[in-house]
């Protein structure tokens, strides 16, 4: 069964959410299928999403399901160990608000630990910026932060509509803008 997405002022995507003690738990194993399940679900709705963190459809725990080649398809306890000086401006979009982009400042690259189901324990160091990006993204839900929470500049909030009707102009308005 597929769990709905959490809509941008759902009281649960502000609190940090709790650190996964037992990957082995089967009450963690389900939670990582059903999350596994809403980022297909969302992918075949909406036509883009590469991750999804379990607090985007009520979970208490910190995993992240991935649609991304290299990884696991769920890392569990995620931390950043490592940020570049340098930082970029960035349309970022989310499942909770898919019809808005939110401007924002990320790091270019990051350096991430994590587990895997298997207990397997994962470093990914010094990420390209579309993968750096997208993990800073889906951390910040685990630590109660969205887009808006981050949002940098005059007219920081776009109506998806609005933007892919003049793409070019708004990617100007930013370091990185990767193709739709």
């Amino acid at each position: 069964m597929t769990r709905e997405i959490l809509r941008v002022g759902a009281p649960s995507l502000s609190r940090v959410a709790a650190e996964v003690v037992d990957v082995t738990d089967p009450a963690v194993r389900r939670d990582a299928a059903d999350l596994r399940e809403a980022l297909a679900a969302f992918r075949a709705a909406h036509g883009f999403g590469r991750a999804i963190a379990a607090p985007q459809i009520a979970i208490d725990r910190r995993m992240i399901a991935l649609a991304v080649p290299g990884w696991p398809d769920v890392i569990v306890n995620p931390e950043i160990v490592w940020t570049s000086d340098e930082r970029v401006t960035l349309w970022d979009d989310c499942m909770c608000f898919p019809d808005t982009l939110v401007r924002v400042s990320r790091y270019a690259s990051i350096s991430v630990r994590c587990v895997d189901l298997s207990g397997a324990v994962h470093l990914k160091a010094q990420l390209p910026l579309a993968e750096a990006e997208l993990l800073q993204h889906e951390i910040d839900h685990l630590d109660g932060k969205l887009s808006f929470d981050r949002a940098v500049g005059e007219h920081a909030i776009v109506q998806r509509d609005v933007f892919d009707a003049d793409r070019a102009a708004f990617a100007r308005q930013v370091d990185y803008c990767p193709q739709p």
